[in-house]
C-alpha cells in the first residue's frame, strides 16, 4: 500500500528536498506552502518525474484557521497520513535581546511555536483514527545551546525541543512516533532569510566550510520514517563535520 508525507515549507529547503526524495521512493506527497506558484511548480514536477500523486495547500501555518480549514478540506483518499514533517520555520534578525524587533519575535513565535502546534493538532485526529502516524519535528541546534544575538530564535526552537517531548509522552497511548531532528548551519535560504535578502551576509555564514546541504536533512527523514514500526528515533542533532555545536565552527 502506498504511503504518503505531508510536509511543511515544501517549497524550498529542507521541504522541498524531502518531498522530491520522497517522491522519487513512490510516496504520494501533500505539499503546503505561502507561494501558489512555487507549490504549482513542485506538484507538477514530482508527478512528471516520478508518477506519484501530489496535493498542494496554500496557507500560512502562522493562521490557525487556515490551517485547520486546510487539513479539513482533504479529500478522503488523502486523509491517511503516515508522516508529517513539521518543517515550515524561520529565524529574522541576529541582534541584542535590547535591539531585537519585536515583530520578528512575533512572526517567529507565531512560525516555529504555534505554527506547528497546529499543524500538530489539526493531523492528530486523522493519524489517531487510522491508529498509526510518525510527527517528525525540524528543530536545530540553536534549540539546544542558546547562542549569542539567537534570543528569540533560539527561544522558539527550545520549544520546538519541548514540544516534541512533549508530544512523544501524550502521544504514546496512540503509538504516534514523534521524532526532533534539530541541524546546525545548512546552506539554504535560511541565513538570506534571516538577514533579510542581503546575501552577502548569508553567504558570509557559509564561507570557509562546507554545511549541511538540504539533501542531508531530507535522507535523514527518510531514514528515521523507515524504520520498523516498533522503532522510533527520538531526537537526533545533526551538524556537517565542521560544527561541533552552536557555538564552535571550524573554518
Amino acid at each position: 500500500m502506498k504511503k504518503n508525507i505531508l510536509i511543511t515549507g515544501a517549497t524550498a529547503g529542507f521541504g522541498k528536498a524531502t518531498a522530491e526524495l520522497f517522491a522519487k521512493s513512490g510516496w504520494d506527497c501533500i505539499i503546503t506552502g505561502r507561494r501558489q506558484d512555487r507549490l504549482d511548480a513542485l506538484a507538477k514536477s514530482l508527478e512528471t518525474a516520478y508518477g506519484v500523486s501530489v496535493h498542494s495547500l496554500c496557507f500560512d501555518i502562522q493562521n490557525r484557521a487556515a490551517v485547520f480549514s486546510a487539513i479539513e478540506s482533504l479529500p478522503e483518499a488523502w486523509q491517511s497520513i503516515d508522516v508529517l514533517l513539521n518543517n515550515a520555520g524561520l529565524a529574522l534578525g541576529r541582534d541584542s535581546f535590547e535591539l531585537a524587533n519585536l515583530d520578528d519575535w512575533d512572526t517567529m513565535i507565531d512560525t516555529n511555536v504555534k505554527g506547528l502546534m497546529y499543524m500538530s493538532k489539526a493531523v492528530l485526529p486523522l493519524m489517531i483514527a487510522h491508529k498509526k502516524g510518525h510527527i517528525i519535528n525540524i528543530g536545530s541546534t540553536a534549540g539546544k545551546e542558546v547562542y549569542k544575538d539567537g534570543n528569540g530564535y533560539c527561544a522558539s526552537k527550545h520549544a520546538v525541543d519541548a514540544i516534541s517531548k512533549a508530544m512523544r509522552i501524550d502521544l504514546l497511548p496512540h503509538q504516534i512516533k514523534v521524532t526532533a531532528i534539530h541541524p546546525g548551519a545548512a546552506e539554504t535560504e535560511f541565513s538570506l532569510v534571516r538577514f533579510k535578502g542581503d546575501d552577502q551576509k548569508a553567504s558570509a555564514v557559509y564561507d570557509g566550510y562546507k554545511a549541511l546541504e538540504a539533501a542531508d536533512i531530507a535522507s535523514i527523514v527518510y531514514y528515521v520514517s523507515t524504520l520498523p514500526a516498533h522503532v522510533c528515533i527520538n531526537d537526533l542533532v545533526v551538524t556537517c563535520l565542521s560544527q561541533a555545536n552552536s557555538f564552535y565552527l571550524q573554518k
